[in-house]
């Protein structure tokens, strides 16, 4: 675990507009009439959902699930941090339990059409193929398609992993990153998001990808669908290669 912790102190060492705030708007010409001031986009925004999760594959069961994120957005600089917790007892015998933490800094130039990213994810299940993942990686991405209703992006990097699978097994190896992720708006508070991300090491090949469906039900609440599938490539024997997740969940954005 030294070289991943080594490489989250380069990181945010390397990401000093944690504490940056955005340079002041340039004086108006004299003689020239001020303009109107459109409003003021708020720099921290953020979701805390609770609800029902589904789970297929090494575990088959019902149980409650919260997901927490936030995104903090500069004048070239963003921030996105994004928590998610699971776990179900039957008979005082845990059934399920897993964590999943995420975050990725992203730069961008090129007049916002590009931008340099760097991801760090960790997730822990305890019944699923790998107990534990830790992974840094960064690299390029791409806005494919930026239009008021629809945006992709496409990313491509590199990086190290850090697994442990569930008969103890240490893996430790680089890998090469793809990502995707797509929006369609409906509204401003509804819409539809699909997420892929490929992390390919000799030792193995994870592939998330994760679709869900936001409507507005009154004010700030609002109603997710989401399904996630997670596969690992190389996997124990008797255990499942493909992990699915439904959820149903109430969603309060700030």
């Amino acid at each position: 675990m030294k070289r991943i912790f080594a490489v989250l102190l380069l990181v945010l060492a390397a990401h000093p507009s944690l504490a940056q705030n955005p340079p002041p708007a340039p004086a108006p010409a004299a003689g020239a009439a001020p303009a109107a001031a459109p409003p003021p986009t708020p720099p921290i925004k953020g979701e805390v959902t609770l609800g029902y999760q589904s789970t297929k594959g090494n575990t088959d069961t019902e149980l409650a699930n919260a997901t927490f994120s936030l995104l903090y957005t500069l004048t070239q600089w963003s921030h996105g941090f994004d928590l998610a917790a699971n776990s179900a007892s039957t008979d005082a015998t845990k059934t399920a339990e897993a964590y999943l933490a995420k975050y990725k800094g992203k730069r961008q130039f090129d007049e916002g059409k590009s931008y340099m990213f760097t991801a760090l994810d960790w997730s822990h299940d305890r019944f699923s193929a790998y107990e534990e993942q830790l992974s840094a990686s960064a690299g390029y991405g791409r806005k494919l398609i930026d239009t008021p209703k629809n945006t992709l992006n496409a990313e491509v990097g590199a990086g190290y992993r850090e697994a442990t699978r569930i008969d103890q097994t240490e893996e430790n190896e680089a890998i090469l990153r793809l990502a995707m992720d797509y929006e369609l708006k409906f509204t401003d508070k509804t819409g539809f998001k699909q997420s892929l991300v490929i992390e390919s090491g000799s030792s193995n090949t994870s592939t998330e990808a994760i679709s869900a469906l936001r409507a507005q039900l009154v004010n700030k609440i609002g109603l997710v669908i989401s399904y996630r599938i997670k596969h690992n490539s190389d996997v124990p024997p008797g255990i499942v290669a493909t992990d699915r997740f439904t959820s149903i969940s109430l969603a309060y954005a700030f």
